[in-house]
């Protein structure tokens, strides 16, 4: 079971946003009992939707952070100035209950996160109906209520864990994730929020918040489309009383590594119809730019993709798309083993029956991709799905 870290209490709420009377909830809220030091991390998309431009300018205005707010089922993206109001709004009547309800925290101290359909227009009535329970429900949600609330085509939960002794004492970090299709670096169609209890310094926070970032959910891929409304929230409220000092930062970064690890891998295995994971690890570049285009290039390519769900070895997708990747390397240096299985070296395939060899290996969800490229000190690794026909049927009607 993972903990909730001290001084948060979590919230849910049906507000029937996909008008499908869907007996799930779809409305969530995180909330800390004290200010908390916030990160964010989001999309690079030019489109970014009105919850994403209002999290930005929360996050680096005067108030105190002390929640987040998300739905599920509309995106408010592409909505234009009403799509900004209704967000601004949606805020505004949720801060208004909680003042109700004795917690006096400003519209703009909470952070708000959208999923669903591009382009749909927040329903305001059903927000205004929905707060309602929202509010009654406060600390009465668990961790696996929270996420589900958050979930889109999600085949399930997405949650991480971890609790790390320090000086002062124990921590606990617990992390949720929902996203399944339109995933790629940077981000992915992904919400999700990591809450921690330790008393961190903001800068330092931002900071390993920004490099865990890196290192988990920007390697990975399932389709090559990145979201309009990706938000990566990290809260820090130091309610566990233990100050994390200077020299235990790192401690702190690695356990922070550790859950956005865990959830950026369940995106991967959750993506839409996927049946594989592919681990890709390259080694021997020039530079790590080099590697980042050949792990990039393979595992976005459909070809490699499809070829890893009809469990083919096809040595020829892995070395075309490496080819066509931009990077400088020695065709001749390129080295490529799957599951254990060396299939290229020298300018050719190897003397190896790779099908006999491949056929188990193949069947895991699990496949290791090590692709070496010379004798360079770059590197690089992503995690990519392959793709299936379930992949083809889940988005061929999404919005019906």
């Amino acid at each position: 079971m993972i903990n909730i870290p001290k001084g948060f209490k979590l919230a849910a709420a049906n507000a029937d946003f996909r008008g499908k009377k869907l007996a799930r909830r779809d409305l969530c809220l995180a909330l800390s009992d004290v200010p908390a030091v916030a990160a964010g991390v989001f999309t690079t998309n030019l489109f970014r939707a009105a919850p994403v431009l209002v999290s930005q300018k929360n996050l680096n205005g005067k108030n105190p952070v002390y929640g987040v707010l998300i739905n599920s089922g509309q995106a408010n993206a592409c909505t234009g100035e009403q799509g900004m109001q209704n967000c601004l709004d949606s805020l505004a009547m949720v801060a208004d209950a909680l003042r109700s309800a004795g917690r006096d925290i400003a519209p703009d101290s909470l952070l708000p996160a959208s999923t669903g359909v591009i382009g749909a227009h927040m329903n305001m009535k059903k927000w205004e109906n929905a707060i309602p329970e929202l509010t009654a429900s406060i600390g009465k949600i668990d961790l696996e209520g929270f996420v589900r609330s958050m979930m889109t085509t999600d085949a399930f939960p997405k949650m991480a864990g971890t609790e790390l002794e320090l000086a002062g004492g124990r921590v606990r970090l617990a992390g949720v994730a929902k996203g399944a299709g339109m995933i790629c670096p940077n981000m992915a169609t992904m919400l999700a929020l990591v809450m921690c209890d330790a008393d961190v310094d903001q800068d330092a926070w931002r900071g390993m918040f920004r490099r865990a970032a890196d290192e988990t959910f920007n390697r990975v891929s399932v389709d090559g489309d990145t979201s309009t409304n990706d938000s990566l929230y990290g809260l820090a409220n130091g309610a566990s009383g233990v100050t994390v000092k200077k020299d235990e930062e790192p401690l702190l970064e690695n356990a922070l590594s550790e859950v956005l690890g865990q959830l950026a891998y369940m995106l991967v295995k959750d993506g839409e119809g996927a049946t594989k994971v592919m681990h890709i690890n390259v080694t021997g570049a020039k530079t790590d730019a080099d590697a980042e285009k050949v792990a990039r290039t393979v595992g976005h390519s459909q070809l490699v993709k499809t070829a890893m769900f009809g469990r083919d070895p096809n040595w020829g997708r892995i070395v075309a798309a490496a080819g066509r990747s931009g990077a400088d390397f020695n065709p001749m240096d390129l080295v490529v083993t799957l599951c254990g299985v060396e299939l290229f070296r020298k300018g050719r395939p190897t003397d190896q029956d790779f099908d006999a060899l491949l056929e188990e290996p193949l069947s895991h969800t699990d496949l290791p991709l090590d692709i070496s490229m010379g004798s360079g000190p770059g590197r690089a690794h992503l995690l990519a799905s392959d793709l299936s026909h379930g992949y083809v049927t889940l988005n061929s009607d999404y919005r019906s």
